[in-house]
């Protein structure tokens, strides 16, 4: 059982981390402008199912294994920065069809799948957890491993909270200005240019230490 007090600080700390909008967010918000509400929402549950994951992984101690060799850590960095990439770049060379038409839209299973890879390539979400869960548990009040996974659960679930809130509100702002083939270029410009930024970001990430 986690330390009533030390659970308080834990929410609070993971509330203050999940407003602040960093690359999961990033992600999200371009998703849902470019295609809408349902697409937002998906990649939400897409990127919390490998948040939940990499939870896990920390609670079971397999991310030490990732983060104990800077070979596998940079392998699994740059594999999700060249996924990355190569999602803004399918995006960014769409070719603009001129007519004002919808241009044809993503499947939601490939648009969750795409979430779901992306975070589970970033090795700073492995390290986030690694780092971050550990500082609230307290060996004294219970097994270990179960106080990382209820805090990891928790993170999670705050986590499709506040995600979730991001995804509707830049899809209702994107829903007042969709329907014009500026807004189609433009927001698929912006899509592609904020996976391929992402990509970039997470390819200059530095090594483990």
């Amino acid at each position: 059982m986690i330390d009533p007090s030390k659970l308080t600080f834990f929410i609070a700390a993971a509330l203050a981390l999940l407003l602040v909008p960093g690359p999961a967010v990033l992600y999200i918000t371009a998703r849902s402008a470019n295609q809408g509400r349902v697409a937002g929402l998906v990649s939400v549950f897409a990127i919390e199912t490998a948040n939940f994951i990499q939870a896990v992984a920390a609670a079971l101690g397999l991310s030490a294994l990732l983060l104990s060799s800077a070979l596998a850590f940079d392998v699994v960095k740059y594999l999700g920065a060249a996924y990355l990439i190569y999602i803004g770049i399918r995006k960014l060379m769409v070719p603009d069809n001129g007519s004002g038409e919808e241009i044809k839209q993503e499947s939601l299973s490939r648009i969750y799948w795409q979430g779901f890879v992306i975070n589970l390539l970033n090795p700073k979400t492995a390290l986030f957890f690694f780092a971050f869960l550990p500082q609230f548990v307290d060996p004294a009040k219970g097994n270990v491993i179960a106080q990382n996974l209820l805090l990891g659960a928790i993170f999670v679930g705050m986590a499709i909270v506040t995600d979730s809130i991001y995804a509707l509100v830049a899809s209702s702002l994107a829903e007042k200005l969709r329907g014009t083939q500026r807004f189609q270029t433009g927001g698929r410009y912006f899509a592609g240019l904020v996976y391929v930024g992402l990509g970039i970001t997470t390819a200059l990430t530095g090594t483990r230490k």
